[in-house]
């Protein structure tokens, strides 16, 4: 039987403490493949932001708010791109490429997995509560749902 070898392995993170593990697991497995590594951050739609607090009225849209929205979103892009520089200089490889998208967690996955043609999807199951899991859905969940190569996904919940 011919196995194909596994060249590219993508590990999505978030800001959950858990990260640093799914990283290191990540980064462990896909090294073991001789594989190369990508991180991947995902800031989730900049309308979302505004959107959601100028719903939930905790300000006013206007030209000072507008561009106060703006620079909360420049500085969480920033906040971003050193949460992904800090995991690669902890994982210690220089050879890792970090990508930072903006948009629907799951959809970014997705597209970035088709990208840098993975072979791999690495990710973490939080194991939220069953309620939230209705109401919001599990990222993980959609990306195993419509994913065609394999993922391998690390549970963080905590043990008892």
């Amino acid at each position: 039987m011919k196995t194909n070898k596994m060249k590219k392995v993508l590990i999505a993170l978030d800001y959950d403490p858990t990260s640093q593990k799914i990283a290191e697991q990540g980064y462990k497995m896909a090294k073991t493949m001789g594989a190369e590594v990508t991180l991947l951050h995902v800031v989730v739609d900049s309308a979302l932001y505004s959107s959601v607090y100028a719903n939930m009225g905790v300000w006013q849209i206007d030209t000072l708010d507008t561009f106060n929205t703006l620079e909360a979103f420049k500085n969480l892009k920033t906040g971003s791109r050193n949460f992904l520089e800090k995991a690669k200089r902890h994982l210690a490889d220089k050879s890792i490429q970090t990508i930072q998208k903006e948009g629907d967690t799951a959809q970014m996955i997705l597209e970035t997995s088709k990208e840098i043609n993975a072979d791999f999807i690495v990710m973490g199951s939080h194991s939220q509560k069953w309620l939230e899991n209705i109401l919001i859905g599990s990222v993980t969940e959609e990306v195993l749902r419509k994913t065609t190569i394999p993922m391998f996904i690390i549970p963080t919940k905590k043990r008892d």
